[in-house]
């Protein structure tokens, strides 16, 4: 019983940011665990990579190229992509970028945001999420079935010195929206949680987070554990959000952060 309820086989899930970090590792767990998966990304390149990866190991697996900076776009291959598997069951709206220095340095002061910037960072990491719940609700209602999974952040719920004013406001914005859209959505028996990462190795801010060994060091010592996650410590939390596991589960947004919020 208690793997058939995690079992996803038959089911179709489509992931955006797919083709590196946590997008990567959410494909992943999906693959395998026996879904069909559409991978969206805007970087044709490390996409068509990634499809190649997991071609090898499922023939259940496509690719799309989504800037989730065009709402329009988003709908129309959400769509066709649920018309060809006959539905959409899982949809990861993961798809983001930094933008912006933290606060504690002199370009993330509050008067020098740049903000064509901040704009840029609303249009993906806001309007991009919820551009593609829009997309995701419109195919599962109908179906009156789905799960719904958006990518928030530890920034969304605590301040903190290292992250800036465009990321923090976003993610925040996306634990609200998850909030309400589990609400709305629950009448047709949809789920709509939230994913809030703490440090995670991921390409985010092209990889340079990390590259600095003392600035790793300073974001694992900022975790009760002391240390920094790799991408697929994810999949298990993903896996139980997209899964019947968690048919009593909404309207929730789990930290996965290593214990940085029960430290700061």
């Amino acid at each position: 019983m208690t793997k058939e309820i995690f079992d996803l086989a038959g089911r179709s899930a489509f992931v955006t940011g797919a083709a590196s970090g946590l997008g990567f590792a959410m494909t992943e767990a999906m693959v395998e665990s026996g879904a069909a998966v559409c991978l969206a990304d805007v970087d044709a390149n490390n996409l068509d990579k990634a499809v190649d990866h997991f071609r090898r190991q499922s023939n259940q697996v496509e690719g799309v190229e989504l800037d989730v900076r065009d709402p329009a776009k988003i709908k129309q291959v959400v769509k066709a992509y649920a018309d060809r598997q006959g539905r959409l069951d899982v949809m990861f709206a993961n798809a983001g970028i930094t933008g912006g220095a933290p606060i504690s340095q002199p370009d993330g002061a509050i008067e020098t945001i740049d903000l064509d910037v901040w704009r840029n960072v609303l249009d993906v990491n806001l309007t991009g999420v919820f551009a593609t719940l829009q997309a995701a609700a419109a195919v599962m209602k109908p179906q009156r079935s789905g799960r719904i999974i958006a990518t928030a952040s530890i920034a969304g719920m605590r301040t903190s010195n290292v992250s800036g004013y465009a990321y923090s406001s976003t993610k925040a914005a996306v634990i609200q929206i998850v909030k309400l859209a589990a609400a709305e959505l629950a009448q047709y028996d949809i789920r709509v949680n939230g994913i809030a990462p703490g440090p995670f190795l991921t390409n985010i801010a092209g990889g340079r987070m990390f590259t600095d060994p003392a600035r790793r060091d300073f974001m694992a010592q900022g975790t009760a554990l002391k240390r920094v996650a790799d991408p697929k410590e994810l999949k298990g939390l993903v896996t139980l959000l997209a899964s019947d596991a968690a048919s009593f589960i909404t309207g929730q947004v789990i930290a996965i952060d290593g214990g940085a919020l029960v430290i700061t």
